[in-house]
């Protein structure tokens, strides 16, 4: 029997372990990677119904099938499975009493909290962002504000919805506080829109939040802050009775 030399068997046991330990560094990879296109589906999916909530895109008390959902956003059932588990953490959604997950709707105790909780973090923004905006800022709210008068002209009202959201995020970050962003968007506040239509009433209410939003930015502009939180509130509590007078 062949033996060999005492120096040739380390080298062999050394490749044996390079060996293995390239196979499970590979394999390592290889569970990283699902973990993190897992991760990535599941973010995705999260960020997408929460979107089509918070603007109204999904009628209250609709159900959230799994494989629907999976195959309209191209994502696992999984992926959609753990952010309807999320979204029903934050109060977005509910379950049913046999089982499945459905649009939360909003009452009237709701729709009073959410209006009083975007005045107390819209304002505090707003006072802080009178000092601290900057002239760029400035004119992306101006253009947020032409691109929602003209989604509505075109009947983009989903679109117009989403300006909408992206004109009180923006006030928000002007406020140049990002735990105060985090904040508001960690508290999923949905649009009062969300029950309004094409109808000429509802499009002259576009039109009312047009001007609001336009004036509140003409405010910023000439750092005139009683006007542009007397505004801002104004805007809120005309949106608040929107949407009961809609009950």
């Amino acid at each position: 029997m062949l033996t060999l030399p005492l120096c040739e068997k380390k080298v062999i046991t050394q490749r044996k372990t390079l060996i293995n330990n390239s196979t499970y560094s590979a394999f390592q990879r290889e569970e990283k990677k699902h973990k993190m296109k897992k991760e990535t589906q599941s973010e995705a999916a999260y960020q997408e119904i929460r979107r089509r909530i918070l603007i109204g895109q999904q009628e209250p008390n609709a159900r959230l099938k799994e494989d629907e959902w999976a195959k309209k956003l191209s994502v696992s059932r999984m992926a959609i499975r753990e952010s309807l588990t999320r979204l029903l953490g934050e109060g977005l959604v509910e379950s049913g009493e046999k089982g499945g997950y459905f649009i939360a709707e909003m009452s009237v105790e709701d729709i009073k909290n959410i209006r009083e909780l975007r005045e107390i973090l819209e304002s505090a923004a707003l006072k802080l962002a009178i000092g601290r905006i900057s002239a760029q800022q400035i004119d992306e709210l101006y253009q947020i504000c032409e691109d929602f008068k003209s989604l509505v002209e075109k009947g983009y009202i989903m679109g117009a919805c989403e300006a909408d959201i992206k004109f009180h995020e923006m006030l928000v970050k002007a406020s140049g506080n990002p735990r105060l962003l985090r904040a508001y968007k960690n508290s999923h506040i949905p649009l009062f829109h969300q029950k309004l239509g094409k109808t000429k009433a509802y499009l002259e209410d576009y039109d009312l939040t047009y001007k609001e939003h336009l004036s509140i930015v003409n405010s910023i502009k000439e750092q005139n802050l009683s006007t542009a939180s007397e505004i801002l509130i104004m805007h809120f509590k005309r949106g608040e009775k929107a949407v009961l007078d809609l009950d």
